[in-house]
């Protein structure tokens, strides 16, 4: 049997870090970690080949040489997906397809041969048994929570590390909080699964024997979800094994703002290697907060809590949203004042959307509100739903954030922000590679010399190199996260 397995393309979005890719010479941020997973699952007689069209161009003749085509895709990559499905289906190609856009709506997706739905680990070896038999069934669906403890080790000599800037490793699925808004539960649960610390060690062995030396992503979306095993189990065996290996990686993660409230832990994973992560903020306001029932984030001084964060080496990346029912016209300001107080470098803002299966989503339902299906990127300006804040209005005050923000004079001020308050833990020796300074002539180039942003650029070029060197490669890399910023606002604001 030959697979195929197909990764859709990405649009340009401010998380496709498309234009700071360029930077580093990197095609993709990441590998398709599902597909990956999907293809140590497979029998091992099976001929296996991937195609990651963000990082290579599909062929036909590719798509020829398969007796099936497995494709996992996301809801932002539908257009890409439903193109592959089309070309499989004009060339007879049969095509197995998974993973979160399919789940939440495969009604959508007529011409797939077979839908094997919610966790892998539960419907695909359903799938693989009845096929082998000679009778597969077009959808299989579960509505039991896989053990993923016996979740496989990802084939990554299917993919070409050097394309990418980062690899993933999961290391848990669910989330105790009941966010409005938010689908995660709804694929996953609220009971809080987690790999073994054997596992997580064996995918980072894999990683670091296939050559892989650099930024490893724990895509869980809520890292810290299950703290006690934590601290007493996956940490302490990360930093050990990070210490034989001389600190090949760095790593960075999502979790909730309580973190902040765990020193232990926090100090537990800057000595891991860890140097990032991403929290949902959403808003500065109370109201906002308790009507999308985010509770972890409500009665807290949120900037307290994001500069505590940081002092013990762990830099925040922010998610932000407006369009809140009880958002008043004053928010859009409140927004802008409290990412500039933060000193939230990469603060991602979106309009709000109702994903498939959401709680927001029956909720808005029942109100008549619903008009089509998200897009899956929520900068995009797109609605799915009718506001109670006038849409229009709505709009201009996001654009005005996007602008405000992202704009040079406010951007650089969060950098030296972020940078006089960060701690960096580096445990580890940071290694010098040729490509740093090429990458470091190409900013010079295109922020220093070319940008509307070059004297804030060389601003924080000397006052970094000089009187904080600790921190002036981060300082570039985040002048190079605002480049693309910029970038991908330019492209959008005239299009909204």
């Amino acid at each position: 049997m030959k697979i195929i397995l197909v990764y859709p393309k990405y649009p340009d979005t401010f998380w496709s870090f498309k234009h700071a890719l360029k930077f580093i010479f990197k095609k993709a941020t990441s590998p398709p970690l599902g597909l990956l997973t999907v293809a140590a699952m497979l029998p091992k007689k099976w001929e296996k080949k991937l195609v990651d069209m963000n990082v290579t161009t599909l062929k036909d003749k590719d798509l020829k040489w398969a007796d099936f085509v497995f494709i996992s895709a996301m809801s932002i990559q539908k257009k890409s997906a439903k193109e592959v499905i089309s070309r499989c289906k004009k060339l007879g190609v049969k095509t197995v397809a998974g993973g979160p856009l399919f789940t939440a709506g495969h009604e959508e997706f007529k011409d797939v041969d077979h839908l094997v739905l919610n966790e892998g680990e539960i419907t695909l070896p359903k799938f693989l048994e009845d096929l082998e038999n000679g009778g597969a069934k077009r959808i299989y669906t579960s509505d039991q929570w896989a053990d993923i403890e016996k979740t496989p080790v990802p084939v990554w000599e299917l993919v070409n590390m050097k394309k990418y800037a980062t690899m993933n490793v999961q290391y848990s699925r669910g989330c105790p909080y009941n966010c409005e808004f938010c689908d995660i539960t709804v694929l996953y649960g609220h009971k809080v699964r987690t790999k073994s610390k054997t596992q997580i060690i064996a995918e980072l062995e894999s990683l670091y024997s296939q050559g892989w030396r650099g930024s490893v992503f724990f895509v869980d979306d809520n890292f810290i979800g299950n703290k006690r095993k934590l601290k007493s189990e996956i940490l302490p065996a990360i930093i050990d094994w990070m210490g034989k290996r001389k600190y090949p990686f760095s790593f960075n993660t999502e979790a909730s703002i309580d973190l902040s409230d765990d020193e232990e832990l926090m100090r537990l994973m800057a000595r891991a290697g860890f140097n990032t992560v991403f929290v949902g903020i959403e808003t500065p306001s109370e109201e906002g907060l308790a009507e999308c029932a985010k509770f972890q984030n409500k009665n807290r001084d949120l900037v307290a809590c994001v500069r505590k964060i940081q002092r013990f080496g762990l830099q925040v990346q922010g998610g932000f949203i407006v369009g809140f029912d009880s958002d008043p016209l004053s928010i859009f300001d409140r927004q802008i004042k409290f990412i500039q107080k933060s000193g939230i470098v990469t603060a991602m803002v979106g309009l709000l959307n109702a994903p498939r299966g959401t709680r927001l989503y029956h909720r808005l339902k029942k109100e008549n509100r619903l008009l089509t299906d998200i897009s899956g990127d929520n900068t995009d300006c797109s609605l799915n739903f009718v506001p109670k804040m006038d849409r229009d209005t709505l709009i201009k005050g996001y654009k005005k954030i996007l602008s405000t923000i992202y704009s040079p004079p406010y951007y650089y001020e969060r950098v030296r922000k972020f940078l006089r308050e960060y701690k960096p833990s580096k445990p580890g020796k940071l290694q010098f590679h040729v490509s740093h300074l090429a990458t470091l002539s190409k900013s010079n180039l295109f922020l220093g010399l070319i940008g509307k942003e070059r004297i804030h650029y060389w601003k924080l070029f000397f006052w970094s190199l000089f009187r904080h060197p600790q921190v002036f490669p981060l300082a570039v890399t985040l002048a190079i996260y605002g480049f693309h910023f910029r970038k991908i606002l330019e492209e959008y604001i005239p299009r909204i």
